[in-house]
C-alpha cells in the first residue's frame, strides 16, 4: 500500500506563524511531501484562511496538531477543563478551514506532566477524561472530523502510554469522532512489540507519526521499518505517514521533547532522508 508522506513542520521551526509557514509550506512541496502537519501551539498562530489558500496552491494535504503545553488537560487536576476544551475547538475549527480531516495531539493532559496513580486514581482519571472528552468527540463525529489521541512515552505522561491503556480508556468512545494517533517514537519505548501494538489498534488508528528511533531520520535507525509498514497494512490504515521529529535550535520545543544535540547534519537532510527511505520502501514492498 502507497500512503502519502507527510511533515511536521516542528521539523523546522517553533512556533509555526504565517509568516513561517509561507516560507516552509513551498520548500515541503519541493522536497516532494504529499501532506503536512500544522502545530496550531496558540489560537491565532496562523490564520485558517490564508493557509487554505497556500496549501491548495501547493496540493499539500494538511493535518492538524494540538499542542499540550502547560495547564492544558482534560483532567482536572492537571490544567483548566474548560480553557483547553476551548482550544481544541480553535484546532478543530482551525481543521475544517483549511480542509483537514483529523485533528491529532495527546489531548488528556501537559506533556512532561508524570504523577502516579492507584488503580483506583486511575479509574477515575479514565472517568474524568471519558467525561471531557465526550461532548468533543461529539462535535468532531457531527462536523466530520477525527480526534486522534495519541499515547506518549512514560517520561512524558503518565495518563496514556501504551495502546492498550488508550484502547481501554477511550473504548466507549471510538469511533466516528475518536480514534488514535500511534507515533513510531513512542511505540519503540512503550510497546513490547510495536508491530503487534498496531495491529491491535486495527480499526482505530486516525494518524500515524513516524521518526527513527532517536527522533532523528527514519532509516538511520533500529526500527523494523518493513515490518511497521506491514502491520499498518494489516490494521488498514491508508491514511498518512506524518515525519514528527524537531529542531534543537528553538529553545521551547527543544525542552519540550527532549533535543540536546543535532539529530542530522540539518533539518532539510533530515526530511529529506526520511522521505526517500519510505518512498524507497513503499516502491519495493
Amino acid at each position: 500500500m502507497l500512503r502519502t508522506i507527510g511533515v511536521n513542520t516542528w521539523v523546522w521551526t517553533s512556533p509555526l506563524t504565517d509568516e513561517s509557514l509561507a516560507t516552509l509550506a513551498p520548500r515541503i512541496a519541493e522536497l516532494g511531501f504529499g501532506a503536512i502537519e500544522l502545530p496550531l501551539e496558540r489560537a491565532g498562530d496562523w490564520d485558517p484562511a490564508r493557509t487554505n489558500d497556500l496549501l491548495e496552491a501547493l496540493a499539500l494535504a494538511p493535518i492538524v496538531v494540538g499542542a499540550m503545553g502547560p495547564g492544558r488537560s482534560l483532567l482536572e487536576r492537571a490544567g483548566n477543563v474548560p480553557a483547553t476544551q476551548a482550544y481544541l475547538r480553535t484546532c478543530m475549527a482551525a481543521a475544517l478551514r483549511v480542509g483537514a480531516s483529523v485533528v491529532a495531539g495527546p489531548f488528556y493532559a501537559p506533556t512532561g506532566v508524570t504523577w502516579r496513580m492507584t488503580p483506583e486514581e486511575r479509574t477515575e482519571v479514565v472517568a474524568r477524561l471519558r467525561r471531557n472528552l465526550r461532548p468533543l468527540v461529539d462535535e468532531a463525529a457531527e462536523a466530520g472530523l477525527t480526534l486522534a489521541i495519541e499515547p506518549l512515552n512514560r517520561y512524558e505522561t503518565s495518563v496514556l502510554n501504551t495502546v492498550d491503556q488508550a484502547l481501554d480508556a477511550l473504548g466507549p468512545l471510538l469511533g466516528p469522532g475518536l480514534g488514535l494517533a500511534l507515533d513510531t517514537y513512542h511505540l519503540n519505548i512503550e510497546e513490547k512489540r510495536p508491530d503487534a501494538a498496531i495491529r491491535a489498534a486495527a480499526g482505530r488508528i486516525a494518524h500515524v507519526q513516524v521518526c527513527g528511533s532517536d527522533r532523528g531520520a527514519v532509516g538511520d535507525d533500529h526500527t523494523d521499518w518493513p515490518g511497521v509498514l506491514d502491520a499498518l497494512d494489516d490494521a488498514r490504515y491508508e491514511g498518512v505517514l506524518g515525519l514528527e521529529s524537531f529542531t534543537g535550535e528553538n529553545a521551547t520545543i527543544a525542552v519540550a521533547a527532549s533535543v540536546w544535540r543535532p539529530l542530522a547534519e540539518s533539518q532539510d537532510a533530515l526530511a529529506e532522508r526520511s522521505l526517500a527511505y519510505l518512498n524507497d520502501l513503499q516502491s519495493a514492498r
